[in-house]
């Protein structure tokens, strides 16, 4: 506690200065590939040595070398983690003593491959935390994140022990690989209560961060901390290599990040000791007096525009039709579906995106061109599956000009095991996450028209409180719908009953007329997520005429929007082979 203290007092009187990149650094003196955080068992002195040379250049602050220290990145058992956890922890201890500058615990962003990993990453987290606190760590610094998420755990772990200082990584544009703006990340950052200091780190070199900083409003309540790149890369036999040719350029836009209210300074990828040492001869490190600055709401009030399929539909049974995009490029069946329903008072056609992982056409731009031509309203699914943060920004920016303002947003079926070795599924986060995007993009890009998206409903989880649990996050991520998966049973109606009265979300109930034994049985056997029971089976039969079992589906919905009519908004309906023809039927 005397050193957070100690260090906040400091702050009150002049800016302190971080040390400069280990990683980099260490690569070009030791003209090496290997991970630099192996080092603190295997050439502790290498370690020792260039503290000492950031030390003695000036750096007020030193990181320990253990950014990436943790059991994914090394590969490595977590017994192994945290003896290298402890060692980097002491060396950098050693060097600080003589030289009498603060310690900062580094810690990396753990990196994953899906969403099923959170839990045991974030638990990790909280695991290296404990560890440098035991070790007498009293300042920690969260470096190069992209979302805050992953470690809440920790800095709720962490609480009031030690000064936390969580730094985002961003590219020039002021979006990080999750997707979320800087914007975003940082006033996600201010709201919580034991975060101590907020900024950036890695990413971009120093004028794009300065420019990041610049249009972001800060309120003054944390301490800023800027660490950019020394600037860009070059790809060099297989290794990323920073041109040192630019320090006084470098040290030139550190001394405006300064000026413009930066409390805490420094270096990453490419920066050297030489880097902090003309800082530190360059840069005034007088503290002025912090100024807040808070957004100013402006007088004139923004008239959004609300283009969500439902709007001014208050008291109607709502109503969506899937329409399937073509495996080929031949849409003339879809085509020809769409405008069989321009009369049918359908208020939104929807189109999957590549579901069960097969290849089909583009969702936006088939939903595009029914629009354009039929000018009904028109939903694509997005999904999280193929594209990743920056693919999915360009698509909905797309969508956007294209006036496409709905969208069903899904976390996407998993890549057929047969393709896996050729196809890769991306999952850069779920569908938690996108919409999460998505609603800071109405807030920064398309605020007087901003997207209207909603989510999928699973009525068949085994456990429904753990979907009910996510319909709400969902709703907290700006859903304003859902759609469920199709009702074929009295059963899978009554989850869907509870899941409203739980949650009180716009729901349209998943309504799949089957048309033949055939399709029955397939949906049972090859699809996740649709209750196909016997009794639904026994109403069809081999030597059922298309007519007759087409009617079997439609008395079949019939049943299944009775039993749902009292609590539902609408429904949802997804006909096999887009026989749209049969919503006439359902709905006489």
């Amino acid at each position: 506690m005397m050193r957070q203290e100690n260090i906040r007092q400091q702050l009150k009187k002049q800016k302190l200065l971080f040390d400069g990149a280990f990683g980099t650094y260490y690569a070009q003196v030791y003209d090496t590939k290997e991970l630099p955080e192996l080092a603190n068992t295997l050439y502790p002195e290498r370690v020792k040595k260039i503290h000492e040379e950031y030390m003695d250049a000036g750096a007020q602050i030193i990181r320990t070398n253990t950014f990436a220290t943790n059991t994914i990145s090394l590969d490595m058992p977590w017994e192994k983690v945290q003896e290298n956890i402890r060692q980097g922890f002491r060396i950098a201890q050693h060097v600080a003593k003589v030289g009498g500058t603060y310690i900062a615990a580094d810690i990396g962003q753990i990196p994953y491959d899906n969403q099923a990993e959170k839990e045991t990453i974030a638990k990790q987290y909280v695991d290296i935390c404990r560890t440098f606190l035991e070790e007498g760590a009293d300042i920690f610094v969260f470096e190069t994140f992209s979302d805050i998420d992953d470690i809440r755990k920790a800095v709720d772990f962490i609480k009031n022990q030690a000064l936390v200082i969580v730094q985002f990584s961003v590219n020039q544009f002021g979006y990080s690989q999750s997707g979320l703006s800087a914007r975003k990340l940082i006033q996600s950052a201010e709201k919580m209560e034991w975060v101590d200091a907020i900024g950036f780190n890695c990413g971009v070199g120093p004028g794009h961060m300065q420019q990041i900083i610049r249009n972001i409003h800060f309120s003054g309540k944390k301490i800023l901390t800027a660490l950019p790149n020394a600037g860009y890369p070059q790809n060099i036999s297989n290794r990323m290599v920073f041109d040192n040719q630019n320090i006084d350029y470098f040290v030139s836009k550190m001394h405006d990040i300064a000026k413009d209210g930066a409390d805490m300074i420094g270096g990453c990828c490419g920066t050297t000791p030489e880097y902090i040492r003309k800082m530190k001869e360059k840069i005034s490190f007088a503290q002025s007096e912090k100024v807040s600055t808070v957004n100013v709401m402006c007088s004139e009030k923004i008239c959004k525009k609300d283009s969500s399929f439902f709007a001014g539909k208050d008291g109607k049974k709502l109503i969506a039709v899937e329409l399937a995009p073509p495996l080929g490029s031949d849409d003339e069946k879809l085509m020809d579906a769409a405008h069989l329903l321009l009369k049918s008072g359908v208020d939104v056609l929807t189109f999957p995106d590549s579901p069960s992982g097969r290849t089909r056409a583009d969702s936006i731009l088939m939903a595009e061109k029914v629009a354009r031509e039929t000018g009904m309203c028109v939903m694509p699914h997005i999904c999280c599956r193929d594209k990743n943060a920056i693919a999915i920004r360009s698509q909905l920016l797309g969508a956007h000009i294209n006036h496409i303002q709905n969208f069903l947003v899904i976390t996407g079926d998993p890549i057929p095991s047969v393709v896996r070795n050729s196809v890769k599924s991306v999952f850069n986060f779920d569908s938690v996450g996108l919409m999460n995007i998505i609603n800071d993009m109405n807030e920064e890009h398309f605020v007087e028209e901003p997207i209207c998206y909603g989510g999928a409903i699973n009525q068949g989880r085994r456990n429904l409180d753990i979907e009910i649990e996510r319909v709400k996050k969902k709703m907290k991520a700006g859903a304003t719908f859902f759609f469920t998966q199709p009702v074929s049973t009295k059963e899978s109606a009554e989850r869907v009953r509870r899941i409203k009265e739980e949650t009180g979300a716009r729901i349209l109930c998943g309504i799949m007329p089957f048309v033949s034994l055939k399709n029955a049985t397939f949906m049972k056997n090859e699809m996740t997520g649709i209750d196909v029971t016997e009794e639904v089976l026994a109403r069809f039969h081999e030597d059922m005429t298309r007519e007759e079992g087409e009617q079997a589906g439609v008395q079949l919905a019939k049943e299944m929007m009775l039993l749902t009519d009292d609590f539902v908004d609408g429904y949802y309906f997804s006909f096999p082979f887009n026989r749209v023809n049969m919503l006439k039927k359902i709905l006489q």
